[in-house]
């Protein structure tokens, strides 16, 4: 399995397939390359390139004060320096996203164009609340079936999901074992964001301000409680000629092979060459 060390020794797993553009896929804060599995059929015509951020999936375990996305960042543009790729586009996921925007700011000549999936410069805090309740929890199905369940009777966020999904996409993050279900990332996680999720909300614009001149698409889920719709038409306003999509019957966060966020995601390529 490909690995490259950052610059602490810490091992990161990432894969890389394709031709075409290079388009680096960064993962939510407890996923990792898994999350891209459903679009990836839809980006055949790029270089797709995934990582696990330290701590998750195939990556190793770390010192989890190095959990926090300036060190993700410098992991990721250490990933495109152990490739050689001196220009990649971003297809960032809630925290992939945030990751993408720091990169923007430290070293924008590095990239081509950026996608956030459910994630803006404004977080809202019911969001970070779901957040803080589920990270490093023991998981309490015995199944991915039975989690799987658990996910169509709670209607608020998705709908419109048949259960198959379900247990493809739960089974990106964790693992059926004789104990129970056992997550795939390091539980410290939990440690590494404590101090932020108490906030009612964080603000970051400066740092969406970074992204000026580059091509950006965002996807929001209709019923996300991270990305509200005001952020959204803020961050058009701020970036003209943002492509946005808001995809029906979705929360936090899209799948990103539903027709609005492919749609989007086909307006954005054609504007990276």
């Amino acid at each position: 399995m490909p690995h490259f060390k950052a610059a602490d020794g810490v091992r990161i797993y990432y894969e890389d397939a394709g031709t075409g553009i290079p388009l680096l896929c960064l993962a939510g804060l407890t996923r990792n390359a898994r999350d891209f599995d459903f679009v990836a059929p839809h980006l055949e015509d790029m270089r797709l390139i995934r990582m696990d951020s330290r701590g998750r999936g195939q990556s190793d375990w770390a010192d989890f004060r190095t959990y926090e996305v300036v060190q993700e960042a410098q992991d990721a543009l250490a990933l495109l320096d152990h490739l050689g790729l001196d220009r990649v586009a971003i297809l960032g996921t809630s925290r992939g996203g945030l990751i993408a925007m720091l990169m923007a700011v430290s070293a924008k000549e590095r990239l081509i164009g950026v996608a956030l999936n459910d994630i803006g410069p404004v977080i809202e805090g019911a969001g970070l609340n779901a957040i803080r309740g589920y990270v490093g929890q023991t998981p309490r199905f015995a199944t991915l079936e039975e989690a799987a369940e658990d996910k169509m009777s709670d209607r608020s966020q998705f709908d419109n999901v048949p259960k198959d999904r379900w247990i493809t996409y739960l089974s990106h993050v964790f693992d059926e074992t004789d104990e129970g279900l056992r997550f795939n990332y390091d539980p410290k996680l939990l440690d590494a964001i404590a101090p932020g999720v108490d906030q009612p909300t964080m603000e970051a614009w400066p740092v969406f301000h970074a992204l000026a001149g580059l091509p950006v698409a965002v996807i929001r889920g209709a019923n996300s409680d991270l990305l509200s719709a005001e952020t959204v038409a803020e961050m058009a306003l701020r970036h003209p000629g943002l492509i946005v999509a808001e995809v029906a019957d979705r929360g936090h966060i899209p799948f990103l092979d539903e027709p609005e966020a492919l749609a989007a995601l086909s307006e954005w390529k054609g504007r990276l060459g």
